[in-house]
């Protein structure tokens, strides 16, 4: 194998290698980020596009060469006659076409796996950036809810003071009605003590009024019944009077 086939060939396990260690399932997509930005890698990515795009043109190139190869001792081996063609050159002949057919599957493995690798980086690129979206959607979310958490335990909290201080102003309320229905009534016993004790003044009164009409009364009849004997004996002392 020439120098050209062996580094292709080299490529070519390198790329398998690659693929392998890429597809590893315990590797996750956020650690191959971290080294894909490391500082080494960086500078060599810098150039990505540019190492890509000339690997490709130099593995077409190869890939184009083997294919013209095949094809050139497919040609050859279908032009020889088995029965007149020395033994020799047949198997020389078969033996470049075999090693031509041997290069192109290399040269062709070689350009496919270029290719999935570069679909991979892009596609662990992609998926570490969007695990670091979710992560950080996951994190926004945890704290919008605990926020969304802390303001409806402020709300319960605030509805819940307002709560008792309705009931304590309903007390407050119910207290100082209560209270002024104690003085109202306290108020009106006093009044109805004071006019039970106004009423009982004024039957003693009436009783006292009664008693002094009784002996006025007594006093008026003794003084008519005086008066009465008085004129009586008036009377009866005039007529004697008159007779002698």
């Amino acid at each position: 194998m020439s120098f050209q086939w062996t580094f292709i060939a080299t490529f070519l396990y390198v790329e398998i290698f690659l693929v392998v260690l890429l597809l590893l399932p315990f590797i996750s997509p956020t650690t191959w980020q971290k080294l894909f930005k490391s500082r080494f890698l960086m500078i060599i990515t810098s150039y990505a596009n540019y190492y890509f795009t000339v690997f490709i043109v130099i593995l077409m190139v190869v890939f184009g060469d083997a294919i013209r190869e095949v094809y050139k001792y497919s040609g050859e081996e279908k032009m020889l006659d088995p029965k007149t063609t020395h033994h020799d050159t047949l198997e020389h002949i078969q033996l470049r076409l075999f090693r031509s057919q041997r290069n192109l599957y290399i040269a062709g493995f070689a350009l496919f796996l270029w290719l999935v690798l570069k679909r991979l980086v892009v596609l662990i690129s992609a998926a570490a950036t969007l695990t670091a979206q979710r992560d950080v959607a996951l994190k926004q979310a945890e704290n919008t809810s605990a926020h969304a958490k802390k303001l409806m335990e402020e709300a319960d909290t605030k509805k819940a003071n307002k709560d008792n201080e309705e009931k304590d102003e309903e007390r407050k309320r119910t207290s100082s009605a209560s209270d002024k229905l104690e003085e109202e009534l306290k108020r009106v016993k006093e009044d109805l003590e004071k006019s039970e004790s106004e009423l009982e003044q004024s039957k003693r009164d009436l009783q006292t009024l009664k008693k002094q009409a009784s002996a006025t009364n007594n006093e008026y009849d003794r003084l008519l019944k005086e008066h009465a004997e008085l004129q009586a004996k008036l009377e009866s002392g005039g007529e004697d009077k008159k007779d002698l």
